[in-house]
């Protein structure tokens, strides 16, 4: 059997076997409920409680502001609810290209708590206009929750977070961040940083999937979301996924540790791909600022509309190639992407996301550029 090749990493990421490693005790021995007061307890709560340190060292904050989650996506409903109902947020600033996790919380605070919406410009690179942001941010005295993510999912574009967050804080506006593409290939120093809550999900960075993280900056003072127990300091009910909160941790900080070589191999990889599409597959294009501020794990490619090319990912499927026509989470959709279509008008292209690992290879490449040109 001919060996799959992976390149959608922007949508899951494999397991690393030292993080299955870590977190097999928590499967097996040490199963004990963190709650309970006897030894078994008692274990996984140090388990727990070690976890949130590793993770707030990581990224600069302090352990009573790191919070476990099921991941990003319950992360960043918490964070948006949390500013409405707790902060008194009345209005809501994001922008087109947010992942649904994010877009469809604030079309659902819009449409049934009467939260005002709107939606920052979009430049033609697929950028954020930080000027028609400041516009927007000085034109209401609502209190107001901006939330845009650090770096898109489906083409790769980083916005730079620290204006982002500053203008916030001269609006006196709350900053919400979906983090879930940059946690673990990102660093980060949040007390450095002007946001108010983040979010990650491990299964990005080769740990393990149901498990996140929101950052709630310790100023902000926020009830729970999810309500039935005292868990995660009163603020999330439910018992905690001990195994998934070791891994997290874990993959964090292999990723940490690896993080300049990673990003060097991966880098090189993305360009190497862009190179090669350039010279073998006629009329080929990027979307977003492919060679600026972009994340270096994705790229997403156009390819000229044809007869053979608009069954392009079913092709790669069974030639044992793995691919997205946007993000996995609309892969499946009849629909186009929301973000390819906010930045690209030209509807005589199909669009395929590249997303690398350092598991990738230039030979993984090379027989995908080949089955291109094959396909196209």
């Amino acid at each position: 059997m001919q060996t799959r090749i992976y390149f959608d990493n922007a949508a899951t990421t494999p397991l690393d076997a030292e993080v299955l490693d870590a977190m097999m005790p928590y499967l097996t021995t040490h199963f004990g409920n963190p709650s309970s007061i006897y030894s078994y307890g008692r274990e996984t709560r140090m388990a727990v409680e070690n976890a949130r340190k590793t993770v707030a060292k990581i990224l600069g904050a302090n352990p009573g502001e790191i919070f476990f989650t099921s991941g990003g996506t319950e992360s960043s409903n918490m964070a948006i609810c949390a500013a409405i109902s707790d902060l008194g947020c009345e209005r809501i600033i994001t922008s087109p290209l947010e992942h649904h996790a994010t877009l469809h919380t604030v079309e659902n605070s819009h449409q049934h708590k009467n939260i005002a919406l709107d939606f920052v410009k979009v430049l033609p690179n697929g950028h954020i206009d930080l000027n028609d942001l400041e516009r927007l941010l000085a034109s209401s005295n609502k209190k107001t929750v901006v939330t845009l993510m650090h770096a898109n999912n489906e083409i790769g574009n980083i916005t730079d977070i620290n204006k982002v967050g500053e203008l916030c804080k001269k609006y006196n506006a709350i900053f919400h961040s979906d983090t879930v593409q940059t946690v673990g290939h990102f660093p980060f120093n949040l007390h450095a940083m002007p946001v108010d809550f983040i979010n990650g999900a491990a299964h990005k960075f080769h740990g393990p999937k149901g498990i996140g993280i929101i950052y709630i900056s310790q100023k902000n003072k926020i009830k729970p979301f999810i309500q039935g127990g005292s868990q995660e300091r009163n603020m999330r009910a439910g018992t905690e996924n001990i195994y998934g909160i070791v891994g997290f941790a874990k993959a964090l900080e292999l990723a940490t540790k690896n993080y300049e070589a990673d990003k060097a191999y991966i880098c090189n990889l993305k360009s190497y791909m862009m190179q090669q599409l350039w010279d073998n597959v006629k009329d080929v294009s990027f979307n977003g600022d492919v060679k600026g501020c972009s994340l270096y794990t994705v790229l997403s490619a156009n390819f000229p509309k044809t007869d053979k090319s608009e069954m392009i990912l079913f092709n790669l499927d069974i030639n044992n190639i793995c691919a997205s026509g946007g993000s996995a989470c609309t892969s499946g959709a009849n629909q186009s992407s929301h973000v390819i279509s906010a930045i690209n008008l030209n509807s005589d292209c199909i669009t395929v996301r590249f997303s690398f690992s350092k598991h990738n290879t230039k030979e993984e490449v090379d027989i995908v550029v080949n089955k291109l040109k094959e396909i196209i």
